[in-house]
């Protein structure tokens, strides 16, 4: 276990050890956070982020550390990466531990406690994440639930959800897309040719406002072809 010490030069070997070792370790570590401390990075993803970032530091900032060592500590952690991806899909216990189960915080409108303490976050954070929801009372949420990547999924009880034009029967507009296709007098040309359009087209629809396309700030365009111009009340 010297290769785990302080030393001068380390061989090939022993860095492969380090890595596999520092892998382990902070996978058993970052459970141990729980799955708050990752916010909505996946618990993997989050291993790899944070020890990449350290191996390609420290040579970078300490001249006298070598590359040898980070190079390859990077790729065994990029294989070990792979192989646990591949091991989460062959091997439903690894998979569980990697990304656990919903943990169910409040059901009918009633709080589980116990799951509180279980995701480890606070009655504090729960609330927090309701009125972003802008959920002001419990009672009307029929399932909010603790995601493995650090999120909360809130569902609103249907009798306090509100009416929409399907159920009120009400025919509407179909959906269209609104994209820029001028901004600071440039313009969008990939998307020109998706609609099938030309500058002189573009030219035409500016013309109320703009007689050069260099001169408007912002104009976009839907999928019906609607053009609508931002003029700059400052100009």
């Amino acid at each position: 276990m010297d290769f785990l010490k302080s030393q001068e030069s380390l061989t090939t070997l022993e860095w492969i050890f380090r890595a596999i070792i520092s892998f382990i370790f902070l996978l058993i570590a970052t459970k141990l956070m729980g799955q708050r401390s990752i916010s909505q990075l996946r618990f993997l993803d989050f291993i790899i982020a944070l020890t990449l970032g350290n191996i390609i530091a420290h040579p970078l900032s300490d001249e006298k550390l070598g590359m040898k060592g980070s190079v390859i500590t990077t790729l065994v952690l990029i294989i070990l990466y792979v192989a646990a991806t591949w091991l989460s899909l062959k091997w439903p216990l690894f998979k569980r531990y990697l990304d656990p189960s919903p943990i169910t915080l409040i059901k009918g409108g009633q709080i589980h406690f116990q799951n509180l303490s279980k995701a480890r976050i606070s009655i504090d954070f729960l609330f927090s994440e309701l009125r972003k929801e802008k959920v002001e009372n419990v009672e009307k949420v029929s399932l909010a639930v603790w995601e493995p990547g650090g999120t909360i999924s809130i569902f609103i009880d249907t009798q306090y959800q509100p009416l929409t034009p399907s159920d009120m029967k009400v025919k509407t507009q179909p959906f269209s897309l609104t994209r820029p296709i001028i901004v600071e007098g440039v313009t969008d040309l990939s998307l020109l040719n998706e609609l099938g359009k030309d500058i002189s087209w573009l030219k035409n629809k500016i013309a109320p406002i703009y007689t050069d396309i260099r001169d408007c700030v912002l104009a976009t365009v839907d999928d019906n072809e609607n053009v609508r111009i931002y003029a700059n009340p400052n100009k």
